[in-house]
């Protein structure tokens, strides 16, 4: 099994409870630099894997390989977990490093646990309440949207599809006992309050 951890902002109190128990359930930590090692080191000692900053998508393709072949055998036979600053799944590397190992060892298993992410980070830290819509991006043309307190999902789907989204998933009362995630058709018509809806275009 291999687990992408957030790591949250930086700082070791803003280390979630689950993030804890996975490092010391880990049989091997990996990690994408400095910042997150130390992050961890008082739960074990990690191995740090190159993600080099560059626009090379050939040598960026050829670090994604050689990192996956280094996780591939703690994931084959016990609990890898891979520590990255944030949140995994926001504008991290760990979905097309995933999408390598799912290439080769299509037996592996993956998962991610969330981290605070540096956008509820930057709100705390700003003072700075976020309400109302708002658009977060890397400089790309925003294609997804999501939308909290979806209690009617298909009228909102009817307009979003309107706008050319394709792609929908519901999930809700996340992270609760009785959570539930749906896809496309499989979405109600109404659901709980605590719901959010994710579409694409």
């Amino acid at each position: 099994m291999l687990v992408g951890l957030g790591l949250g902002p930086g700082n070791p109190e803003l280390l979630t409870l689950r993030a804890v128990r996975l490092l010391k359930e880990a049989d091997t930590i990996f990690v994408p630099g400095r910042i997150a090692a130390d992050l961890v080191a008082p739960y074990g000692d990690a191995v740090m894997l190159d993600f080099p900053m560059t626009d090379n998508e050939e040598k960026i393709r050829s670090c994604l390989e050689a990192n996956a072949e280094k996780i591939a055998p703690v994931a084959q036979n016990g609990l890898a977990v891979f520590g990255i600053l944030g949140d995994p799944n926001f504008f991290s590397t760990f979905s097309r490093l995933c999408g390598i190992i799912a290439e080769r060892y299509p037996s592996i298993e993956y998962r991610t646990e969330p981290g605070i992410s540096s956008i509820t980070a930057f709100a705390s830290a700003a003072h700075v309440p976020l309400t109302g819509g708002f658009v977060v991006s890397d400089g790309a043309e925003p294609s997804a949207l999501i939308r909290l307190k979806a209690r009617h999902p298909h009228e909102i789907i009817a307009g979003l599809k309107a706008e050319g989204y394709r792609e929908f998933v519901l999930v809700e009362r996340m992270f609760f006992p009785d959570m539930k995630v749906y896809r496309d058709a499989e979405i109600p018509k109404k659901s709980d309050y605590m719901s959010v809806l994710y579409a694409r275009r």
